[in-house]
């Protein structure tokens, strides 16, 4: 799901006069699932965020204690199980050099031939697979929301109908579900028709002082040093070179508008836009889940930033003087991809677990989420699949400050038709510092829908082409705790699924009578306890944890 924060100022100078609107400058793409924000390529990496996540509260890091694991409880024993994690996710950059050694090859596939060589249903499926894609390498970049599928899907149906009175008891959750889609994207839709709006106002409003400029300086592009240094004494020069250093104060760029400008457009165009048809170009049919002849290799695609983040999080090559460290060292991810620019579709999503399953996949990562589902049987059926296949899966809450006691996410482990996964854990996000602003204000939660919390918000790790980020999100405080399975799973493989859960949720690091500003994105400081925010009540431990899966095994 995708939500745009918009950034806003007023000039009043002789132009904005004119102009008589709020001028936006810009916007931030937000995701459930990334619900994420990138803070900043960063070309060196900055204490304290670098690897505070593997760093321990009794060195007050509100870290998962991954160090202290390595250096106290295991550095004189050896792994005894490498552990797949397979990432459900964008794409994954597999040759970052931070995850050299670290990407699952299908060991019984022969690359580029065509064929299904292990006989599994993916042809050359050598590091994973793609379910947003066709046999002629072709993907699906930008996808439609969910409420705009099911508008699409209920309005032939319910479209003409003035009364809940005219619809059949049977389909009356149908219909409920269709007019909370529809209010939705009506109230979307008139919302980024007046941004675009706005921002072709605002941009014919700069064209004056722009030209102005631009002529001084004879260059049609120009920075807020170039401003600062016209020495003009012309009314009109000075006049334009005021409004510019308001502008790029105010952090105005070119390319930042232009690129925002394009960025509302596309939402327009085709996350938002009913006639809108991407799957035309994998060519299945969507809701029938035997129908699975779709995708391609491509493990990478488009997007690849998101994935390659989560990837780094939970496997980044430890020690190695590259950028960050990884939480688990004999750990390979398996790239899943599922996630386009825009929601994620419930049978790919079920189709991606079935695959990482049946492929050896022992923990599944999944960073990803929406909050609306037609055909979320589908998921059920494969996490269920999941659950009997002694799998531990892995969700972020999502970063909408929503009490997931109240309010329903998807995929998720409470069943449509009844009952709930038991190899499931979903992850809030907390920062490096306990005090009042622990949780981050993004990050949702709830007493019986949150299982644990852990670290999520200045996180640095890895970004395609050898790079590094730095960002917030329960999207990586679910890897975390992946990672932190992972690790447990690998030095103690006797222990099944549901005993690692019950390890991991009852070894986390508490924090007795710690207030906590309830998370919100509106300023409210209203604090509750800590403790009441998830059922552990605490953060992911990986020193605890391996101490408790020590004396468990001993037993």
């Amino acid at each position: 799901m995708i939500h745009l924060l918009i950034f806003a100022c007023l000039f009043k100078n002789s132009y904005m006069k004119k102009a008589g609107f709020i001028l936006f400058l810009g916007f931030l793409a937000l995701t459930v699932s990334s619900q994420t924000k990138v803070k900043s390529t960063l070309n060196s990496l900055y204490h304290p965020y670098v690897n505070w996540y593997n760093q321990s509260p009794d060195d007050k890091i509100q870290g998962a204690s991954v160090d202290q694991a390595y250096n106290e409880l295991l550095k004189d024993k050896k792994p005894e199980k490498k552990i797949i994690v397979a990432v459900i996710d964008g794409g994954v950059d597999i040759n970052h050099e931070d995850l050299a050694g670290k990407i699952w090859t299908n060991t019984d596939e022969i690359a580029g031939n065509g064929v299904d060589d292990d006989h599994n249903g993916y042809a050359d499926d050598m590091h994973g697979w793609n379910f947003i894609g066709n046999a002629k390498g072709e993907n699906v970049v930008v996808e439609n929301l969910e409420y705009v599928r099911i508008l699409k899907e209920l309005t032939p149906k319910f479209g003409n109908i003035a009364s809940s009175n005219q619809v059949k008891a049977e389909d009356l959750k149908d219909y409920d579900l269709y007019l909370k889609c529809k209010k939705v994207y009506d109230d979307e839709l008139e919302r980024y028709t007046s941004i675009s709006e706005s921002m072709t106002v605002f941009e014919e409003s700069f064209k004056q002082p722009k030209e102005i400029l631009a002529k001084y300086l004879k260059k049609e592009s120009f920075t807020a040093a170039d401003v600062k240094g016209i020495k003009s004494k012309r009314e009109s020069v000075i006049e334009a070179k005021k409004y510019f250093i308001k502008l790029f104060k105010n952090g105005f760029s070119f390319d930042g508008f232009a690129s925002g400008k394009k960025r509302i457009a596309d939402y327009l165009d085709y996350t938002l836009n009913l006639n809108y048809e991407p799957r035309l170009i994998v060519g299945d049919n969507p809701v029938d889940i035997t129908d699975t002849g779709y995708g391609n290799g491509d493990v990478k695609g488009e997007r690849p930033s998101h994935g390659t983040f989560v990837s780094g999080i939970i496997a980044a090559n430890r020690g190695n003087g590259k950028g960050t460290d990884g939480i688990a060292s004999n750990v390979e991810i398996m790239p899943v991809r599922v996630v386009p620019d825009g929601d994620e579709r419930d049978k790919d999503v079920a189709l991606a677990i079935r695959y990482a399953v049946d492929n050896g996949a022992q923990v599944i990562n999944m960073s990803f989420g929406k909050y609306y589902s037609l055909h979320s049987q589908l998921m059920d059926e494969a996490i269920r699949y999941a659950d009997a296949h002694n799998v531990l899966m892995i969700k972020s809450a999502g970063n909408e400050s929503d009490d997931l006691d109240v309010t329903e996410c998807f995929p998720s482990d409470h069943f449509k038709d009844g009952g709930s996964a038991k190899n499931w854990i979903t992850v809030g996000a907390t920062s490096y510092k306990s005090g009042k602003n622990f949780c981050g204000l993004f990050t949702n939660y709830g007493k019986n829908s949150v299982d644990v919390y852990a670290p999520g918000v200045d996180i640095v790790s890895l970004a395609p082409d050898n790079k590094y980020h730095m960002g917030d999100g329960t999207s990586f405080s679910g890897p975390v705790v992946s990672g932190v399975a992972a690790l447990v799973w690998s030095y103690f493989p006797e222990l099944t699924a549901s005993e690692l859960k019950d390890i991991l949720l009852n070894s986390v690091n508490t924090y007795p009578n710690l207030k906590v500003i309830i998370p919100n994105m509106k300023g409210d400081k209203t604090k509750t306890d800590f403790s009441g925010l998830s059922v552990s009540g605490g953060t992911i431990n990986a020193y605890k944890a391996i101490q408790a899966a020590s004396a468990r095994i001993k037993l």
